[in-house]
């Protein structure tokens, strides 16, 4: 019979269901190991003991940034200058780049004429019959061109813009509603001699002039927009974010901690157009000076890099494990051997497909420096790159704790083999923090107790056991 001196056991947990996702522990135990003519082959008896155990659940995850922007072209042109190079930091409000687009001038010259034209003085009409006919068409132009000023912003790629100017028609055109249903008023009016012609007269232009001014607002901010402002400080990228159909998108990309740059960030974002007529579909690439482009076209992305962090998967199977506040260790495809810090942000509460077909969970760290084994700092990650979450989601403190071999399930109870006597005993455990080679027991036996450490399978009860 022999004995095993004390010895640091590094101890992990095969995954639930989530391939790579594991638990880890780090123990001191100390295990008597003994085995006689009467013992079966392969069964080992060892001592309960104490020890520290950390549970660790993997996690794929991909490395993000903190904000990332993408700028697209407001409507058809020509990119008459960019006035930044690839790899330039730039700051938030920054000029850096230029669309020429007669279209949309053309629009906005077409749009202060008509409000000009309102400016001194009113429609005419003769009667009230020349007043009605005047009335529906210009309901009837005020309606058609609103669907137009509505189509043409829609078609523009930045959807932050996009929303402003849906905005604002809807705000136009609620106030020439208003304006034209008191003008209808006024009509009618007239009509039954209740007011004069020129009362109506003056309430048909009050509505034209607002359909128009409308009209001319859109136009503005388009023409505006043509100047291209970075809406974040970062690093310039041209061309857009997606490097092809199979690599993240901007959402994956986007920072950890779901912050307010990272939201103003999404909300900047264009999503439509490839960057080139000439480029293979789905691949963004870089549109030079001189170029054509079209409403959504791509031209750059600003990537804010001052704060990293990571999306992480969890299977459904830990997730519940995972929570706020959960410390993590990270390591990166890209730089073997090196750690970083992570720390868990949030855990989205609605699922999606993992990678391997399964449901999990999206968790968001955020994420520190790293080091190698030797000391030496690791390189900053970049956004997009792959990595392994190492979540230490529970820990037990000088926990009675057993080799996880020696634990066994009968009649839906975990179970071990406990030596009373000289003879094994089955007896029911409960257990806590788990890991593949030790796990924490809270209660079935204590420190000190010996128990069948290996080969479970071939004892019965009541055997005789030194």
């Amino acid at each position: 019979m022999g004995s095993v001196p004390p010895s640091v056991v590094n101890v992990r947990r095969a995954p639930r269901r989530l391939a790579g996702a594991v638990l880890a522990v780090l123990a001191v135990v100390s295990i008597s190991a003994a085995s006689c003519s009467e013992s079966p082959r392969d069964v080992t008896v060892g001592s309960v003991s104490r020890a520290d155990v950390t549970e660790v659940v993997d996690a794929s995850a991909t490395v993000t940034a903190k904000g990332v922007a993408t700028l697209t072209a407001p409507a058809d042109g020509t990119l008459a200058g960019l006035s930044v190079a690839a790899g330039q930091s730039v700051t938030a409000g920054q000029i850096v780049a230029v669309i020429s687009s007669p279209t949309a001038e053309g629009r906005l010259a077409a749009a202060r004429q008509a409000v000009d034209s309102l400016g001194g003085g009113s429609v005419t009409a003769g009667n009230s019959r020349e007043l009605v006919a005047l009335q529906r068409r210009s309901d009837a132009d005020a309606l058609a061109a609103f669907a137009t000023a509505r189509e043409q912003a829609a078609g523009v790629g930045d959807a932050a813009l996009r929303a402003t100017l849906l905005a604002q028609l809807d705000a136009s055109q609620s106030t020439y509603q208003e304006a034209a249903a008191a003008a209808r008023a006024l009509v009618t009016s007239v009509q039954r001699g209740f007011a004069s012609i020129g009362q109506a007269m003056n309430a048909l232009t009050a509505a034209q002039r607002a359909q128009a001014q409308a009209a001319y607002d859109a136009a503005r901010s388009t023409v505006d927009a043509l100047t291209l402002r970075a809406p974040i400080a970062g690093v310039v990228q041209l061309g857009g974010a997606s490097s092809g159909s199979s690599g993240p998108s901007l959402t994956d990309l986007l920072g950890a901690a779901g912050g307010a740059a990272a939201g103003a960030a999404a909300g900047a974002a264009g999503t439509g157009g490839s960057g080139s007529a000439a480029g293979a579909p789905g691949v963004d690439t870089a549109v030079l000076p001189g170029a054509r482009v079209t409403a959504g076209t791509p031209v750059l992305t600003v990537v804010d890099t001052s704060e990293l962090g990571l999306m992480a998967e969890v299977d459904e199977t830990d997730v519940l494990l995972v929570t706020p506040g959960v410390v993590a260790e990270v390591e990166l495809d890209a730089a073997p051997g090196a750690r970083y810090e992570a720390r868990v942000g949030s855990v989205d509460l609605l699922p999606a497909t993992s990678a391997r077909g399964g449901v999990s969970y999206r968790a968001r760290l955020t994420m520190g420096a790293g080091r190698f084994t030797d000391g030496r700092p690791a390189p900053p990650p970049r956004p997009g790159m792959s990595a392994v979450a190492h979540l230490n989601v529970r820990a037990a403190r000088a926990a009675v704790a057993v080799p996880a071999a020696a634990v066994f399930n009968r009649d839906g109870r975990d179970s071990v083999w406990v030596v009373r006597g000289g003879r094994a005993v089955r007896t029911p455990v409960t257990v806590g923090v788990s890991g593949q080679d030790l796990v924490q027991v809270v209660s079935g036996v204590a420190a000190g107790d010996r128990i069948v450490v290996h080969g479970t399978d071939r004892v019965r009860a009541g055997q005789q056991l030194p």
